[in-house]
């Protein structure tokens, strides 16, 4: 028999582990975490044309793909990069051209290819490279051990026993950690970029709503784990004590 305030722990501790999981799956998948504000200038179109041309189109070179980014308000995110451009124009020139999102995807040979220093040295930085593959590993691992949390989860409620209640708090220990190493990771790898390749005058960088998310999903984490942990901790003390008074 399961006290009330026990149960009442498992399921809140449930509901902010659901909650974890979808902000981080939302902050994984999209490519708000960082963004450049680049100041109004006048552009002409078939130079916006050419630099998305490159964008898209070019060899994956991490100094031409920021270079374009600073130019044209780009976003980056653990698995995306994007600028922003004018959209498909008709033969005669419009004065104010809707703007359009284009967005490329790093697949999963570059997530490991390796970071350099400097443009043009084959000088490797490992800090940076093994922070870019930390950034996009972690939060994966992180995923992985929710959802393994939750398979013993539903063996425990099959089995009908509360001993594998610490081991979900464990896991979402665990898991609450990967998902600030990732943070941390990214922040340190953004900071290291701008270093080796300073943006232009004027451009502003910013964190954005995908890295909020990730850090929302961090405290939700670790609040499942410590209501899953006291839960395992108190009915293992109140058994062991009733255990004690049948025996006397």
């Amino acid at each position: 028999m399961v006290d009330n305030r026990y149960a009442t722990a498992l399921v809140i501790g449930s509901v902010l582990s659901l909650l974890a999981t979808v902000y981080l799956s939302v902050a994984v998948g999209t490519q708000h975490w960082y963004q450049y504000n680049t100041p109004p200038v006048k552009r002409e179109g078939s130079n916006a044309s050419e630099l998305r041309d490159e964008f898209v189109n070019g060899e994956f070179d991490e100094k031409t793909y920021s270079d374009t980014m600073f130019r044209l308000n780009g976003t980056l995110g653990l698995w995306w990069r994007c600028i922003l451009v004018p959209g498909q124009t008709h033969w005669f020139k419009e004065p104010d051209p809707k703007m359009e999102t284009q967005c490329v995807s790093f697949t999963l040979p570059q997530q490991f290819f390796p970071k350099y220093k400097y443009p043009g040295n084959s000088e490797e930085d490992l800090l940076r490279t093994y922070l870019w593959r930390c950034q996009f590993l972690l939060p994966l691992v992180s995923l992985a051990l929710v959802f393994l949390s939750g398979l013993v989860g539903v063996c425990a409620c099959l089995c009908r026993s509360f001993t594998p209640t610490l081991g979900v708090g464990v896991l979402h220990l665990l898991a609450g950690l990967c998902t600030l190493g990732s943070v941390c990771c990214f922040l340190a790898g953004v900071d290291l970029l701008q270093q080796y390749t300073e943006p232009p005058s004027g451009v502003e960088g910013s964190l954005g709503w995908s890295l909020y998310l990730a850090l929302i999903s961090f405290p939700l984490q670790m609040m499942a784990a410590a209501l899953f942990l006291w839960a395992a901790r108190s009915h293992r003390k109140s058994y062991t004590r009733m255990t004690a008074y049948r025996v006397a």
